[in-house]
């Protein structure tokens, strides 16, 4: 009980202060509704917190959380699909003119891709299926020739420019980046720096923002 204490002595902690100083933004936010200012999906990794990362306030992030930090491509069927309902929501209906896919240093979906431990898991393995969204980024060129935390890295990056192909097969992202409505980024953090890069499609790589 004493990891749950601590949850609420940290809810506490923030109804004492941190609510307080945001008391007048929130409630404006309940009437108002909100207006993100961008969408990020980001991983469920605990050690990467994007509202903290970013410095951001109660409604200025949309934000979806998944293992790997995955979009997968567009699929009309009737099975359920999490991330692609949250885009159609961010873009359709909340009209955010940024999507973020922000991935990071030592991620343990993309290990599990590159060590090929999920390689032999059964059909019904949720992560097993889910990762197989990232495999093409395991084969992109300069990553075969790489090895441990190289490898790693650069499987973590072509991962994210994966999902930013990803997202071009939804007609409603297509028509808005095609039009200047939407911007897509690609960003990538390691928590063990606490540097932040942008993908400079130019430039081909990475750079420090």
């Amino acid at each position: 009980m004493s990891e749950i204490n601590s949850l609420i002595k940290g809810y506490h902690a923030y109804h004492t202060i941190d609510y307080r100083r945001d008391e007048a933004l929130l409630q404006s936010l309940a009437k108002k509704g909100q207006s993100p200012k961008a969408m990020v999906i980001s991983c469920c990794d605990s050690r990467v917190e994007p509202s903290s990362i970013l410095g951001t306030l109660p409604g200025d992030l949309f934000m979806v959380r998944n293992v790997a930090n995955l979009v997968p491509p567009c699929a009309a069927d009737d099975r359920h699909h999490g991330t692609s309902a949250a885009l159609e929501y961010a873009i359709t209906q909340l009209h955010i003119p940024h999507i973020i896919i922000m991935g990071h240093a030592m991620c343990g979906g993309i290990k599990a891709l590159v060590d090929g431990i999920l390689d032999d898991s059964n059909d019904s393995s949720f992560i097993a299926n889910w990762i197989k969204i990232a495999k093409d980024a395991k084969e992109e060129a300069g990553c075969c020739d790489k090895e441990g935390e190289e490898l790693q890295r650069a499987v973590e990056q072509a991962s994210i420019l994966n999902s930013l192909e990803n997202l071009m097969t939804f007609p409603f992202i297509q028509e808005r980046v095609a039009d200047g409505r939407v911007q897509l980024h690609g960003w990538y953090f390691d928590f063990s720096t606490g540097e932040l890069f942008s993908y400079d499609k130019e430039k081909g790589a990475f750079i420090n923002l």
